[in-house]
């Protein structure tokens, strides 16, 4: 099931929000860092379109592992941003890059993804757009 999972992140480094709907269950469950719970893929895509318009994303160092039944999934990788829109709630984005690791854990099932829980440091991202952080 990696391959779904592979499949999965290629799409989001490549802004393919169409081919990383394809990897999704129609029920599936997006957990996110901060905020609620998403159910259905019609909620997770408009997650993305916001995204899409707040934030330009790749991720890069991405490894992989996967359970032996194919029932589970994680990735470890590290975020490469820039802030492009203000978002509700953070401080003002003015093109601001960032760097910070990153991961997710994926349930799947009949080779769709039916949950997607994500991590990273808020506080790490909210030092990095602010400018004070002090990471070298």
């Amino acid at each position: 099931m990696t391959q779904t999972i592979a499949r999965y992140f290629s799409a989001f480094n490549a802004g393919d929000i169409t081919t990383m709907l394809d990897c999704l269950s129609e029920t599936v469950s997006h957990h996110v860092n901060e905020g609620e719970i998403r159910q259905g893929k019609e909620r997770f895509a408009e997650f993305c379109a916001h995204m899409s318009r707040c934030y330009k994303e790749e991720l890069t160092d991405i490894v992989l592992f996967g359970s032996e039944d194919g029932a589970r999934a994680a990735a470890e990788f590290t975020v490469n941003g820039t802030y492009l829109e203000s978002d509700e709630g953070l401080p003002e984005a003015k093109g601001q890059t960032y760097c910070l690791p990153g991961g997710s854990f994926f349930e799947l099932q009949d080779g769709k993804i039916t949950r997607v829980t994500t991590y990273y440091n808020l506080a790490d991202w909210m030092a990095q757009v602010s400018g004070t952080s002090d990471r070298a």
